[in-house]
């Protein structure tokens, strides 16, 4: 981890420095939570690549655009990456709608909504872990409109890098359902949606364990097949 003092001035706060001090001290399953995140996304990758092969076809011959969806997303300290997903909306999706998908968008293409069903739109972002821009479990990504909101609170989750899971992610997996009938989807999701969620990855910050992420990469893999 950073120094305290080489952290963003704008997560300097009371809040993020008491998550700060409780994993300052868990310095070693932090180291193997990385060394994991490497070994394991490599692996991954080489065995799935196949997979994205046929992913990377199925979505070319359903739409027109990219294989992959390159959204800025925002990662540990606040620093932005480009988030690797299967893409599963039709081409500039984000000029025509939010930044949150509902239920029933007319945006998702067909084989987006299979991709989306049973997350294989995610794995892509295997890159993105082994690269060090995202971890396995961690809060998930958001875009810099959303961060530009996070109370101080909500800044220590920021403390480390991005997860493609998470707790929240499995209490909320069936997000876009709940946005089905908002006015605004994306003033919803900020104002209703958000803080709920942020509570668990608060609470994951607060209780980091190697093991226990371990524990939510189990727990990730149930939810999907139950799916």
């Amino acid at each position: 981890m950073c120094r305290w003092k080489k952290i963003p001035s704008n997560m300097q706060n009371d809040a993020v420095y008491q998550c700060y001090l409780t994993l300052r001290k868990k310095w070693f399953s932090l180291f193997c939570k990385r060394a994991f995140d490497i070994v394991v996304s490599l692996l991954l990758l080489l065995l799935l690549s196949p997979l994205f092969l046929v992913l990377a076809i199925a979505v070319k011959i359903d739409s027109r655009g990219p294989v992959f969806y390159r959204q800025v997303r925002v990662t540990q300290y606040g620093k932005t990456f480009r988030i690797h997903k299967f893409r599963t909306m039709v081409a500039n999706a984000d000029k025509l709608g939010g930044q949150v998908t509902v239920a029933g968008d007319s945006r998702v293409t067909r084989t987006g909504r299979f991709l989306r069903k049973c997350r294989l739109d995610e794995i892509s972002q295997l890159i993105d872990v082994l690269a060090g821009k995202m971890t396995f479990v961690g809060t998930r990504p958001e875009v810099p409109a959303y961060v530009a909101r996070y109370t101080d609170e909500m800044k220590a989750t920021l403390l480390l890098p991005a997860g493609v899971t998470s707790e929240a992610s499995i209490r909320y997996k069936d997000e876009a359902a709940l946005l089905e009938n908002a006015v605004d989807a994306d003033e919803t999701y900020v104002k209703e949606v958000l803080p709920a969620k942020m509570v668990y990855n608060l609470q994951a910050v607060r209780a980091f364990g190697f093991w226990k992420d371990i524990g939510t990469m189990f727990k990730t893999v149930g939810a999907v097949l139950k799916r």
